[in-house]
């Protein structure tokens, strides 16, 4: 369970990575020991996964974003596919879903070749693998990584309402 000053330390690393421990301080209003140590505890709960600085993938030659449905004949095949698509680089979120695709993979790749290479000549190569279909983005209207985390509310007597 997390408390409203870890919620905001949580809150601010999302939106500045590279906030001070002397500045998530001034903003709880404790000790910058004390926020050091609420960091590290919420990293080994694993609250905090990790740090990461946002990039364009544009201007790192990643010009396509797309989309890629992909069913899967049978569970037995989904070890395999999963082992293989944690090695494609240009393959940057895979969930597995319910509904008509077994997958869905968030790709972004240099251009339409490198994005049939992938479809062709690995995705639908891969045992199990009987369908894809592909979306591609034309533009991104919002593209987020940071998770909203709403504050516990206190009631009267200290406790949480819920």
């Amino acid at each position: 369970m997390l408390d409203a000053t870890d919620h905001i330390i949580v809150q601010r690393l999302q939106v500045d990575g590279r906030a001070t421990q002397l500045e998530l301080a001034q903003a709880v209003g404790l000790s910058q020991p004390a926020v050091a140590e609420r960091i590290r505890k919420l990293e080994q709960r694993g609250v905090i996964v990790g740090y990461t600085a946002r990039v364009d993938a544009a201007m790192l030659g990643k010009d396509i974003t797309a989309f890629i449905g992909v069913t899967i004949e049978h569970p037995r095949y989904f070890d395999a596919f999963a082992e293989i698509v944690l090695a494609l680089d240009d393959v940057l979120e895979c969930h597995r879903v319910a509904g008509e695709d077994s997958y869905l993979l968030k790709v972004k790749t240099a251009n339409t070749g490198s994005l049939d290479a992938l479809l062709v000549g690995t995705l639908r190569t891969i045992p199990g693998v009987t369908r894809t279909h592909t979306t591609i983005v034309l533009a991104s209207i919002k593209e987020e990584s940071r998770i909203h985390v709403a504050a516990p509310v206190l009631g009267d007597s200290g406790r949480k309402k819920g």
